[in-house]
């Protein structure tokens, strides 16, 4: 690796982390020794790349530094393709919309050495669902009341084909290879539920803030969902973990 990619490397490697790096992890991850680290590390912060720390403890990059958008490695470009495909695949339309947008755009402001590896990428997803479900539910304003806090009422129907009303909490929407999950807290059951969007027969998007922030919902159920693993883990090892639509989120 030149030295000039090693040193924006080191960069983004403690830009990506929010905690104190140190020179071992980072030689380990560039695949370089902790003398050329401490060396790297010393030429950035003579460029005035706002680095703190020191060897033996590590180091961070303070918040406020910026570097040009687009300056991508080949690995970098690859992922981003790779995950524009999966979308453009599975998203809903407005979401596969603008991953094929993102490909173009990329294609577009990477440098012409690099271009082929947008438009002629050697990744690939997979091909489009097989048994794609149709949803009733408008995914985008979905989104956009998860971004603002807002609740919605879900008319639903589970695998039995019951019906049920539901004012939920929508923070989260999940992606299975056949169908869409909405994660959020249901008022009704006092707890967090998962819906398949395809079984949502109408729904009422309600002005109505609900009084935790999304973050906060997404950190509070994770934690119920590692403790879930855990007790599966503890009961029986050879199990498979629980997913997004097992556990406690599965019951509706």
């Amino acid at each position: 690796m030149r030295r000039a990619d090693r040193l924006f490397q080191i960069v983004q490697l403690l830009r990506r982390s929010g905690q104190p790096v140190t020179a071992e992890a980072i030689a380990v991850e560039l695949e370089t020794s902790k003398r050329s680290v401490y060396r790297d590390i010393a030429a950035l912060m003579g460029q005035r790349v706002p680095i703190r720390g020191e060897a033996g403890i590590g180091y961070v990059l303070d918040s406020g530094f910026d570097m040009p958008p687009l300056m991508l490695t080949s690995d970098e470009i690859e992922a981003a393709v790779l995950g524009a495909q999966w979308v453009a695949a599975r998203g809903d339309p407005a979401l596969a919309r603008a991953a094929r947008d993102l490909v173009a755009k990329i294609a577009a402001a990477v440098p012409d050495r690099l271009r082929p590896v947008v438009l002629e990428p050697s990744v690939t997803s997979g091909p489009d669902w097989v048994d794609h479900k149709i949803d009733q539910l408008d995914m985008a304003q979905v989104r956009t009341w998860i971004r603002s806090g807002r609740k919605l009422v879900l008319d639903y129907r589970d695998e039995q084909d019951r019906a049920s009303v539901r004012t939920v909490w929508p923070f989260l929407i999940g992606y299975r290879e056949t169908v869409r999950l909405l994660i959020a807290w249901c008022e009704t059951r006092a707890d967090f539920r998962t819906f398949r969007t395809d079984r949502v027969v109408a729904a009422t998007f309600l002005d109505d803030r609900y009084p935790d922030r999304p973050v906060q919902l997404r950190s509070r159920w994770q934690a119920k969902m590692d403790e879930e693993k855990r007790r599966y883990q503890a009961q029986a090892p050879e199990d498979a973990a629980p997913s997004l639509k097992d556990g406690a989120a599965k019951r509706q």
